[in-house]
Formats: structure tokens, sequence, C-alpha cells
């Protein structure tokens, strides 16, 4: 169980996350919705550590991470996307995974034993990166310095890494953001396969609706830092309050619009 309570981080004068209180259970998926500015990705940044919060605590099965680093909080099961800037850019596709794979391993190849363990272990390692190359789609692509990667590619790439790592809660920030229309089912694809896996807890930002509607198990809705809604998709996406200032559609063209859609 993830946990966030009163989590809360200001720049200066300007709250940006106003202690926000929340839980996330394994096998459920929660989109994490708003309009622009309201504090979303600042949240995401809190729970996975890139920000320092002025206020709460995070928990995870528990343990308070709230005192570590990203990097320790990833090592604890904590799974956000790689930003590409962090990787080995003159490395190819399929080296990246490898050690992205090793990091989240114990094995001979961090015990030093002997060269036929860590030849064998190192084959292990390369076989399941490239298990992780063909789910997202990029095995042909798999030999390819990761800085010749066209954008679509290195969003497939993002996800196979946060894979390739195995967390207890995998964290998506507009995972399709950039690509085009034939790209993006390919990661949606992806994050419906990982929802199977009842022991995983997955947390998605995203704007664009009907990915959210098709998607998520739960909604919560964040304005300017607060927490304002929070419950099921159907629920949250009918509440006027998310129609109109989040939505920005109008509370009765929103029901005309979605009569259709469940008489479907």
């Amino acid at each position: 169980m993830l946990q966030t309570q009163d989590l809360t981080i200001r720049f200066g004068g300007h709250v940006a996350v106003n202690a926000v209180s929340c839980s996330f259970a394994p096998g459920t998926l929660t989109a994490i919705v708003g309009p622009n500015g309201a504090g979303k990705t600042t949240y995401f940044n809190l729970i996975s550590g890139q920000l320092k919060a002025s206020a709460g605590s995070v928990h995870l099965n528990g343990r308070d991470l709230s005192g570590l680093p990203a990097s320790a909080r990833t090592r604890a099961g904590l799974g956000r996307a790689f930003q590409l800037t962090n990787l080995f850019p003159n490395l190819s596709v399929l080296e990246n995974v490898r050690l992205a794979v090793q990091a989240s391993l114990d094995g001979p190849h961090r015990r030093g034993l002997n060269l036929w363990s860590i030849w064998s272990d190192h084959a292990a390692l390369t076989q399941r990166a490239h298990d992780i190359l063909v789910a997202v789609a990029m095995a042909d692509k798999q030999d390819m310095p990761v800085a010749s990667l066209p954008h679509g590619d290195q969003r497939k790439l993002e996800v196979a890494l946060l894979m390739a790592l195995d967390p207890q809660v995998f964290m998506f920030d507009e995972p399709t953001a950039g690509m085009s229309h034939d790209e993006a089912p390919v990661i949606l694809d992806l994050i419906r396969a990982l929802k199977k896996d009842k022991t995983k807890t997955i947390l998605l930002v995203e704007h664009k609706m009907d990915v959210v509607r098709e998607l998520a198990d739960r909604i919560i809705v964040l304005h300017n830092g607060t927490l304002v809604a929070d419950g099921e998709p159907a629920e949250v996406i009918a509440s006027p309050v998310v129609q109109e200032a989040y939505l920005g559609v109008a509370p009765q063209a929103a029901s005309a619009t979605e009569a259709p859609k469940e008489a479907a």
C-alpha cells in the first residue's frame, strides 16, 4: 500500500501541493487529473523523491520513505518512468535495458563470483532485457544507440526501463505525450498488461479523458494543489464540479455526450 499523508510543498509563498492525503492499493490503477498547473506532476515528484516535501510523508507498505532520495525510493519499490537524460545515450537500447534489469537484481554480476557464473548471469540478464524489448515492440531497434531514437521510441524505452526495474508501484506521467496516433496504443496496451498483475499499484497522470475512462479504476482530482475529488471514474467524471472546472464541459452537455456511450 502506497500512502501520502498531508503531503505539501511550498515554493516561496505559493503552495503547489496542499496537504494531500491519499492511499493507493495494489491491483488498482488510479488516474490523477486536473487542469494545467493543478499540481499533478509536482505530487508525482514528491512521491518519487524528485522534490523534497515541505511537510507530510510518503509510506510504502508501512515504511516511511520521506527522508529518502529518489534512487533509494526506486530501490524500495517506487517506479517512476526514467527521464532519458539520465541514461547512457551512446550505449544501445538493449544495453540500457540490461543495466536497468541488472540494477534491480542480486546475482553474480554484483558479487564478483567466478567467470562462468558471471557469464551465465550476464546471459540471463540480456535475455530478460530482450524479452522486455519484445514486449514494447522495440526488439528490432535493440542495437541502436539511445541518442538516435525518435521521440515515440524514447517513450517506449521509458516504459521498458520501468518494467526492467519490476517495481511495486508504477508511476506514469503523460505516457503517450508527443506520440503519434499509431504509436500511443503500444504504450496503452503495456499499461493494460501491467494492470493484470494485481500485486502492482499503478498511478497515471493523464489529460486524455478517453484513456482515463478506459484504464482507471479510480480517479483523483487535484486543483490548485488540493485534492478535490476521489472516487470511481463514472462518479468523478459525472460530478458537476469536475465537469465544469476540470474538464471544461458544462454538466448538461456532458450528460448528453455520455448517454450514447452508456447505452452502447
